[in-house]
């Protein structure tokens, strides 16, 4: 691997070509921190699909995208006298030092539900006390992620069950209640139990340190390659899927099945 020495040249390198960027490209020059905002959102995902399929070359690749938008929104800062790349890094390296005590202090944290525990007393701490413990959760999240880390910060304060196996009968309960309104068709009720439902099976999900994100994902991408396999089946055999009665489908669906 790479030595110090040469990381702080590339990012020298990388520092100067941003700059010359915002001075000479007619694009660059243009852009500001809102028109950048989607594009990031965008980078982050392309990240997230790298990971996911477990590419390291192209999660190399779009981490120096998402790298390039750090360094962008840096020198935007650094042109209007609000902030730069120095003051970032400063900050980020101070705030990792203050919540890592059991590391740069006296604090002991032998396992990572501890290191999590210290880490959000830490952050309110850091605000003089004064902020909401869910106060740290973005609002503009997915409702999903939005859901686990709303949910993972209340059990940093002890608000959490007694015991994993009791979110079960939350499930049931809200699996009842949701029932009652599909019963009476009254579709606003539905949708708020419906919301309670996967509230609480995400829940569960924390629970037995399962990232309901990555899992959902696994079964969206099982159903997009089984459906593949079923459209292209029946295009090779000379049929329309419209055509098809649902048990001439399931037999072609559990040939993929049966393929994985």
């Amino acid at each position: 691997m790479h030595t110090i020495e040469e990381k702080k040249e590339q990012f020298e390198r990388l520092l100067g070509i941003m700059a010359d960027l915002r001075r000479q490209c007619p694009w660059d020059k243009e852009q500001t921190f809102e028109s950048l905002r989607t594009l990031t959102i965008e980078e982050t995902y392309e990240l997230a699909d790298a990971i996911l399929n477990n590419n390291k070359k192209e999660i190399s690749k779009e981490l120096g995208d998402l790298l390039l938008h750090v360094v962008f929104y840096a020198q935007m800062g650094s042109e209007t006298g609000d902030f730069d790349m120095y003051v970032v890094m400063k900050n980020l390296c101070e705030k990792l030092i203050f919540r890592h005590p059991h590391i740069y202090g006296e604090v002991q944290a032998d396992n990572p539900e501890k290191v999590m525990q210290n880490w959000e007393d830490l952050k309110l701490k850091e605000k003089g006390g004064n902020r909401s413990v869910l106060a740290g959760v973005p609002m503009s999240l997915p409702a999903m992620i939005k859901a686990y880390r709303v949910q993972d910060k209340a059990r940093n304060v002890g608000f959490d069950w007694e015991e994993r196996s009791q979110v079960w009968d939350k499930v049931r309960e809200e699996l009842g209640e949701l029932q009652t309104e599909i019963d009476s068709m009254d579709h606003d009720r539905m949708e708020a139990e419906f919301g309670d439902l996967f509230f609480s099976l995400i829940n569960a999900a924390r629970l037995y340190k399962i990232n309901p994100e990555n899992a959902l994902e696994r079964t969206n991408r099982k159903f997009i390659r089984r459906f593949n396999y079923l459209e292209s089946q029946t295009i090779a055999q000379g049929l329309d899927l419209k055509r098809m009665s649902l048990a001439e489908m399931d037999v072609i669906w559990n040939e993929a099945k049966q393929q994985e």
